[in-house]
């Protein structure tokens, strides 16, 4: 019987090639990364399964969401799937995420843009101990901007959260028929990924962490979305509501 290669040695040269490409945006005008700019801002988070109080327990909840998130198995793979060569690290990777719609499929690059590994203070009485990483959008990508991904763990409390954070704006598609298509189809897309990936996340710790007694179990599952746009808030929340329909967890 054949082996099948990983698919990271199946697209070694793209990988290699995606390392010489550049953001396809200006960091130096972070300042202008704001809704009144054109740019979509946009928070989410949904609860996984409680610890107790203190510091994160060894193959808890928040350990193994940590795992999940490093391993970028949260995304559905019906719409995205990020590759990307395993033993390097993780500050230093660079991925093909690999977008599938309809009968298309889409190559895009990104990068690491930093890695969260902290105790915050959140304010005077409660503590979180975080963990998570965001990409970059490379050239070639049909959006500019990053999106973050992290763990919280209250220590105070034992809650235990999974939060997306991002800033992104369309670019310039050459294609007109991809340019019409991703104009009509790419909010509502971008909003599905984030659903489910909430949904993917909580679903695979609860799995692997029934046998941990120190947990306390989950209610109806609850995602919460901001965005700072006003003008697109009523929006956004029927395109949310539209893709929670959708959603079917693993």
């Amino acid at each position: 019987m054949k082996e099948t290669k990983p698919l990271w040695q199946e697209y070694q040269t793209l990988l290699e090639q995606i390392k010489l490409r550049k953001l396809n945006y200006d960091l130096e005008k972070r300042e202008e990364f704001t809704a009144l700019k054109g740019w979509r801002i946009d928070d989410y988070v949904t609860e996984l399964p409680n610890e107790s109080p203190g510091q994160p327990y060894p193959n808890g909840s928040w350990e193994v969401a940590c795992e999940v998130l490093r391993n970028y198995e949260f995304p559905d793979p019906s719409l995205i799937t990020g590759i990307y060569v395993p033993d390097v690290p993780l500050q230093e990777r660079y991925m093909i995420l690999r977008g599938r719609f309809w009968w298309f499929t889409f190559l895009f690059g990104a990068k690491i843009g930093k890695v969260t590994d902290e105790t915050r203070r959140v304010d005077e009485i409660t503590h979180a101990r975080i963990w998570g990483y965001s990409y970059q959008t490379l050239e070639g990508h049909f959006e500019m901007g990053e999106i973050t991904f992290e763990i919280w763990k209250y220590l105070e409390s034992g809650k235990v959260e999974f939060r997306i954070h991002a800033y992104s704006k369309p670019t310039h598609i050459p294609n007109i028929f991809y340019r019409i298509g991703f104009w009509i189809f790419g909010r509502r897309l971008q909003v599905k990924f984030a659903r489910t990936a909430l949904a993917r996340m909580r679903q695979m710790v609860i799995e692997r962490t029934q046998h941990i007694q120190y947990q306390t179990p989950l209610g109806t599952p609850e995602v919460k979305t901001t965005t700072d746009n006003p003008a697109v808030a009523q929006k956004l929340a029927d395109l949310q509501e539209e893709a929670g329909d959708q959603i079917t967890p693993r």
